[in-house]
């Protein structure tokens, strides 16, 4: 396992400051509007036009109507420290070659968009929403470096500004995520064959401030719920032992994320909060429990040996509001009415991001449905809610036109289906009540 570095206690030889203000000079006025333009120039196909493109995707630098923005050694230097600590944050896992894809995932998508519809006619909002996601990409990067220099906090903050610039009215349209702190989820939510590195970003990840770190609870709970019901039906055949053993990672920030959102709550109870801020966090606190509430509330995992004061806390917690959670609970019981992600089940949460992507490239239409919607499902109902489910059933057709090989049978690896979400509701429900030692009905 590679020595984790300490270049968080040493000058940035590339400030970070420095690397976010030349990002800020590309997604704000005009830059963006201008690359597209350059791309556009006497392009008969759109194909051509993505070639173009791929010039500044692969080299980094940019420098439309006389304006320069050059990125490549900042990029270099982050990336190269982020694979020394562990992730790929710009690079897929090709499971088939068995090894990291050499080109970035931006310009991945380029090529599977060149190839299906490269002959059709130039269309700019398929190179402004793919330009963005590019820079969605390099914003995720920066997220892994907020700890380098200077005040994580303000860093993120930072971080939370250039996110408004790209998703905001100079840009695509396509929505990525809601918060900046998502932009760490998503550097980390592919395959890694090593997983040292998640120790190493959960430990800083502690030392954010409470507002940030309950943004990065909220989100990895809702994700991880999502990804191990996937696993417990598809992967592992609801084996659970077999699911905690393959999932040493994911379980400390899960603890965590499940921890750090029975404190807010413990919080919002005694400040008397209500509305959409206290369902929001109710519902990521059941997606997060609902593969394993044993994990927490009963035996613990290998995993959770180091954090069992931790774990312990939740439960202290978890059974000082035991009656008032579950009745809160109950308002999220997944139905056919409304969209709830316990009845979205994926195998990564960046294929999710990216399928959404693809499918908007191909329409040339950007989704205003982020990464972080999927993740919710308040307020039930209404149009919001609709959109939110015509995505995740848009995700699950690719996927199923598209299986992957599981246990020896082709399976989708995103599904949405309220029927299964019910019945992961219910098994979570009376998991929790045994747990409690209550009656179960």
């Amino acid at each position: 396992m590679p020595t984790p570095t300490r270049r968080a206690r040493q000058k940035m030889e590339i400030p970070f400051d420095d690397v976010c203000a030349r990002l800020e000079t590309a997604l704000t006025g005009g830059f963006r509007r201008d690359i597209v333009a350059d791309a556009m120039k006497g392009a008969t196909t759109l194909g051509g036009t993505l070639l173009r493109l791929r010039e500044g995707l692969r080299s980094d630098v940019w420098k439309p109507a006389g304006v320069r923005v050059d990125l490549a050694r900042a990029v270099r230097t982050y990336d190269s420290r982020t694979r020394q600590e562990g992730f790929h944050a710009l690079h897929d896992w090709d499971g088939v070659a068995d090894s990291v894809n050499e080109e970035t995932i931006p310009i991945d998508v380029l090529h599977y968009i060149a190839d299906k519809a490269g002959l059709e006619a130039p269309d700019p909002a398929v190179l402004a929403i793919l330009l963005d996601y590019y820079f969605m990409h390099l914003l995720s990067l920066l997220s892994l470096r907020l700890w380098d220099e200077g005040d994580a906090d303000a860093n993120l903050e930072r971080l939370e500004e250039l996110l408004g610039h790209l998703q905001g009215p100079e840009g695509s349209g396509q929505q990525f995520c809601n918060d900046a702190e998502t932009l760490i989820l998503i550097s980390t939510a592919h395959y890694e064959r090593e997983e040292w590195g998640y120790d190493l970003l959960l430990e800083r990840t502690r030392t954010l401030n409470a507002e940030h770190r309950a943004r990065i609870a909220i989100g990895h709970a809702a994700a991880m719920g999502c990804h191990l019901r996937f696993g417990f039906e598809a992967t592992y055949g609801r084996d659970i032992v077999n699911m905690r053993d393959d999932n040493v990672a994911d379980y400390p920030w899960l603890c965590f994320s499940v921890a750090t959102l029975m404190a807010e709550y413990a919080r919002m109870s005694a400040e008397g909060v209500t509305g959409e801020v206290r369902e929001t966090l109710v519902e990521a606190l059941l997606n997060g429990l609902s593969p394993d509430p044993g994990a927490f509330l009963a035996a613990a995992p290998s995993s959770l040996s180091a954090h069992e004061e931790e774990r312990l806390g939740f439960r202290a917690l978890y059974y000082a509001h035991e009656d008032a959670l579950l009745a809160e609970f109950e308002a999220h019981r997944p139905t056919v009415e409304a969209y709830s992600p316990l009845s979205f089940f994926f195998n990564f949460s960046h294929n999710v991001l990216k399928g959404t992507v693809v499918d908007a490239l191909i329409w040339g239409q950007p989704w205003r449905v982020s990464l972080n919607d999927l993740f919710c499902g308040v307020p039930r109902g209404g149009e919001r809610s609709a959109a939110k489910e015509k995505l995740a059933r848009t995700l699950m057709g690719y996927a199923r036109a598209n299986p992957h090989r599981i246990r020896g049978r082709l399976m989708p690896v995103i599904v949405y289906d309220p029927a299964v979400g019910h019945r992961a509701f219910s098994l979570t429900m009376r998991k929790l009540r045994e747990a409690g030692g209550r009656q179960v009905s």
